[in-house]
């Protein structure tokens, strides 16, 4: 059966080919530590046993991939390959890219500007030849501190209108904001963006580093629209409750969470779309990146219909949920 996909939860640094990325960092002048093609294509691609932990797959993006995206003609360059690819090879004819443009501006050595210039050209050059609705999300980072992820909120309000629709947080579980008292800090620049008209997300509730009671925190001070990954929850009746009566919807990643080892494998993960069905808490199905993990929205929801995970009705449901809470305008 042929349907018309939908990502909602695709970052730009772990979904541009490993031809092309090798490309722009030869066109760069990039220092790569490899001299072989395909050493490289290693060096920047996940796989279990390789990848341990969330952290070791934040790992390549932060060291390799993200930083060859660094530069004006880079991300333009990413973003329109990535947008085509993901139609022709899967039928995505929705997708909502997501990067955080202060890890492509070399530490303010490149104008924020120039930067999300690049990327919208790169947009609409790739809705111009395919017809795919598009839209960005900005990623604020955990580790950034309250000034910067402050900028990259008013970059995001600034560019609304061509194309940024919200926001997100992103980054390491480990000694997780949700725990402290500075998750005010983000209650602030969340409150400021939904103002400004943004939806939001935030990447919570993945690992035991913030857990269901993460989550909760999260949802009661940020009020996000939707939540980035949220496997947690299916352990915890209170947050599921919390996620159902906030019409909270949840971006699941599967290959993601298996090779991160946010699960332990795909009878885990089945547990966990199965609790959260039953639950009637809505759920989407996501890439996450797709060429650092060797996935697509295809494959995706292959693993998930041919291992047993879903029905095809509840895929059908899942995709239907996604367009749904899109943050792309209808």
């Amino acid at each position: 059966m042929v349907r018309d996909l939908i990502d909602l939860h695709i970052h730009v640094g772990g979904a541009v080919a490993p031809h092309i990325l090798w490309s722009i960092a030869h066109q760069q002048g990039f220092k790569l530590p490899v001299k072989n093609y395909f050493d490289f294509v290693e060096l920047i691609t996940s796989r279990p046993g390789k990848v341990g932990s969330l952290d070791d797959y934040l790992k390549i993006l932060h060291t390799w991939t993200e930083k060859i995206q660094s530069s004006p003609s880079a991300i333009e360059r990413s973003v329109y390959e990535v947008i085509g690819k993901e139609y022709r090879g899967s039928r995505v004819t929705q997708i909502e890219l997501r990067f955080n443009p202060m890890k492509r501006n070399l530490s303010s050595e490149l104008d924020l500007d120039h930067i999300i210039h690049a990327a919208l050209r790169g947009m609409d050059r790739a809705v111009l030849e395919y017809g795919v609705k598009v839209g960005f999300i900005f990623c604020l980072a955990r580790e950034f501190d309250h000034k910067l992820n402050s900028i990259i909120v008013d970059k995001a309000i600034k560019y609304r209108s061509r194309g940024v629709y919200g926001i997100d947080l992103a980054g390491t579980e480990r000694d997780a904001m949700e725990h402290k008292s500075s998750l005010a800090e983000y209650e602030d620049l969340y409150a400021r963006a939904r103002k400004g008209g943004l939806k939001c997300t935030v990447h919570t509730g993945e690992t035991a580093g913030t857990g269901a009671n993460g989550l909760m925190a999260a949802v009661e001070k940020l009020k996000p629209h939707r939540i980035g990954h949220g496997i947690r929850a299916a352990y915890d009746e209170s947050a599921m409750k919390i996620l159902r009566e906030n019409n909270i919807t949840l971006e699941l990643c599967p290959t993601s969470n298996i090779h991160t080892k946010a699960v332990a494998d795909l009878q885990e993960l089945k547990h966990i779309m199965q609790t959260f069905w039953d639950r009637k808490v809505k759920f989407t199905i996501n890439t996450d990146g797709p060429y650092l993990l060797e996935t697509d929205m295809q494959r995706e929801i292959e693993i998930v219909e041919s291992n047993g995970l879903l029905t095809t009705e509840q895929v059908d449901q899942a995709l239907a949920w996604a367009r749904e809470a899109s943050f792309i305008p209808a």
